[in-house]
């Protein structure tokens, strides 16, 4: 089978691995038909919406330093998964989700830094924390997904 065989990227036949529910909100049919039925894409916008929130109160001196960098990396991770939906092959989708947790990684450290260096209160630090180790294990499952045989229809 090749990549792109069964897996019929972009038209909605996920198959078992993805619309289990682990990482997609399948429809009542039990395809997932876009990236936007994808819970961790929803998690990465969700995400990104928070960091964007969050460093409205960093100071000016930061909006080119951690402030752009943060957003930037933050918005990467359902910009990536939502291209690498639209790749049409498994490997390169794969590619793409994992170039995302790079972007998940990055912002970890982003935050744990502006938390350090006193631009983010605990409480909101953990808040993002916790919002980024759920996503982390979305996707590390999705790349563990797309990384395993695919199943035969």
């Amino acid at each position: 089978m090749s990549d792109d065989g069964d897996w019929g990227l972009g038209n909605g036949d996920w198959g078992a691995d993805l619309a289990s529910g682990v990482v997609a909100e399948p429809s009542a049919s039990g395809a997932v038909r876009s990236y936007e039925d994808l819970r961790v894409w929803s998690g990465g916008v969700a995400l990104a919406e928070a960091v964007y929130a969050a460093t409205r109160t960093f100071p000016e001196d930061e909006r080119f330093g951690l402030t752009s960098q943060l957003r930037r990396a933050a918005v990467s991770i359902p910009s990536n998964i939502a291209e690498g939906w639209g790749r049409g092959s498994r490997a390169d989708y794969r590619r793409f989700v994992i170039v995302a947790r790079g972007s998940l990684y990055e912002v970890e450290t982003q935050l744990l830094l502006s938390h350090r260096f006193g631009f983010l209160a605990q409480e909101a630090y953990a808040d993002l924390r916790n919002q980024t180790q759920a996503l982390s294990r979305q996707l590390q499952a999705m790349v563990r997904s797309l990384s395993a045989s695919p199943q035969s229809p």
